[in-house]
């Protein structure tokens, strides 16, 4: 553990070494005490890479205490055409993003609200790329924020893999971890029901540990 903390502090003051711009010290700020930030984001597609970012929703939690009145709502403008699949699942067409901001402007305002706290998130490691596609480029360096995801969060309370059968499968489906949790089910591939959904589940996995 004490090892981990060191190399995690290592890690941390690199970035910030690395950090182009310094106006944005405030990421590697002390984490506030007991508050997270819930993100999801729907894209142009799967690909990092090339795909973007269509919009993006971000929820405050604080303790067991989801902040709803606390919440950001991103809509990016878009430089071409979003993929017909990507449409399709999360029913935001072209014209439906005409109006949107220009990525760097909405992605100031996300780390603004976010500061220096861990983030949540569904596989939250795609969320956090197509984040780092926009930043790295410009500040140099990918989201320095602690990250903790919901379905390995799901794994590590309610599987343990020495005790499981060698046939089981895992199922960490999104429908299924609120299922189990005795959650409601809202509208899925919505930014904002998305991230309150997560953060729902999160609440709800931080409450078995009591």
């Amino acid at each position: 553990m004490v090892l981990s903390s060191l190399r995690q502090s290592l890690h941390q003051a690199w970035l910030k070494w690395q950090l182009r711009d310094p106006a944005y010290d405030f990421l590697f700020a002390p984490e506030p005490d007991q508050e997270v930030v819930c993100f999801d984001c729907e894209t142009t597609g799967l690909d990092p890479a090339k795909d973007k970012i269509v919009t993006l929703s971000a929820i405050k939690i604080r303790g067991r205490e989801i902040l709803t009145s606390e919440s950001l709502n991103l809509q990016f403008k878009q430089q071409r055409d979003i993929n017909p699949e990507s449409i399709l699942i999360h029913q935001l067409r072209n014209m439906d993003v005409t109006l949107g901001l220009d990525e760097r402007e909405a992605i100031e305002q996300f780390l603004v609200f976010i500061g220096s706290r861990p983030l949540v998130g569904y596989y939250l490691s795609f969320d956090v790329s197509m984040v780092n596609a926009i930043i790295k480029p410009w500040l140099g360096i990918p989201l320095p924020n602690r990250q903790l995801d919901v379905a390995e969060l799901y794994h590590q309370q309610f599987y343990q893999d020495w005790l499981q059968p060698d046939h089981e499968v895992f199922d960490l489906s999104f429908k299924t971890l609120l299922s189990k949790l005795n959650l409601p089910t809202l509208g899925q591939h919505d930014a904002f029901n998305d991230a309150l959904m997560t953060a729902m589940i999160y609440v709800r996995l931080q409450a078995n540990l009591d």
